[in-house]
């Protein structure tokens, strides 16, 4: 299988250091989300992997080999990192008919992709008529053209519609899940809630997290239980013998701060409390995110720091867009 493996990797551009001692591996099996303020250094760290800038030392692989050396490049990676890039006077079938003869790909791929990212029907259009949705399409038809081992999107949601959202979500799920690699950058939390198994997060250049998703948002919440009872009396009797304080929120529902959602229950059955809801709250990944990243973004605003505790409810129910 292809990784990505990034060693010592630093950029300079002049007095600015965008990338710092940069040591992490994109792993085949699982979508990798790339996170960080404006300015971390992540789009200077993957323009580094595929060869477009030299780095000032270090060094950024893929399958063990510079981008430059690769053999078939457009087989071995994909990558959608400007939507715009396209040239606008171009058809998107010819756009894509010119990538792949120049890369000595069948013109029955050209067809497929068109069709696996929902342009077909605007394949004869030129792309300056495109909207930003339909020209992120056609960036990702692109970088799905060699059928490659390696996918790198920078914010590939950017201008889709809710069901572009849906479709993407789906797609980069399909590609880990056939054991590609995935690298996915973006500024939306809850959509890369609802994809990544894994994190990279960035600060000034500087590697802060590699971690799975579960495992760094486990790291950054205390535990808390919300729940719903017909005998809140009894429940709250029992859980004072244990330690615990339940506190009654405006919506009738209580929490149990220091607790996960089993002890409650396994609680509420010894003493016969019956329970009508009983979930788990955990901080929301941008929640997470910003308690880490904090300090490190390069533009703020004059707001004060984010402080808010992290209890933002899990709920039983899932929403189709994340």
């Amino acid at each position: 299988m292809t990784s990505i493996h990034v060693q010592d990797l630093t950029k300079d551009y002049g007095a600015k250091r965008a990338v710092d001692g940069l040591t992490l591996t994109v792993r085949p099996g699982r979508v990798t989300g790339f996170l960080g303020p404006n300015g971390a250094g992540k789009s200077t760290t993957m323009r580094l992997a595929l060869g477009l800038d030299r780095p000032t030392s270090g060094t950024a692989t893929i399958g063990g080999l510079p981008y430059r050396e690769l053999a078939e490049p457009l087989r071995t990676v994909g990558a959608l990192l400007d939507a715009q890039a396209a040239h606008g006077s171009r058809t998107a079938r010819d756009h894509l008919l010119a990538l792949a003869v120049s890369n000595r790909l069948p013109a029955r791929r050209v067809d497929e992709v068109l069709e696996e990212a929902g342009i077909a029907g605007v394949a004869r259009k030129r792309i300056k008529t495109f909207s930003l949705g339909m020209r992120q399409r056609l960036g990702i038809a692109a970088a799905l053209l060699g059928d490659p081992e390696v996918v790198l999107l920078d914010e590939p949601s950017n201008g889709l519609d809710p069901e572009g959202i849906i479709w993407i979500r789906e797609l980069l799920k399909r590609l880990a899940g056939e054991g590609r690699t995935v690298l996915v950058s973006s500024h939306l939390m809850n959509e890369t809630a609802s994809f990544a198994d894994h994190l990279v997060v960035l600060g000034r250049g500087r590697l802060l997290a590699d971690t799975p998703l579960k495992e760094f948002l486990d790291g950054r919440s205390r535990p808390r239980v919300r729940l719903r009872t017909t005998e809140p009396g009894r429940l709250c009797a029992a859980l004072l013998r244990k330690g615990y304080e339940a506190r009654q929120g405006d919506d009738g529902r209580w929490t149990v701060d220091g607790a996960r959602a089993e002890e409650i229950g396994a609680l509420a059955a010894r003493e016969g409390v019956p329970l009508v809801e009983l979930t788990d709250e955990q901080a929301t990944l941008e929640q997470a995110y910003l308690s880490l990243t904090s300090d490190e973004a390069e533009f703020t605003t004059s707001t004060a720091p984010f402080t808010a505790p992290f209890t933002a409810p899990s709920t039983t129910t899932t929403n189709p867009e994340g």
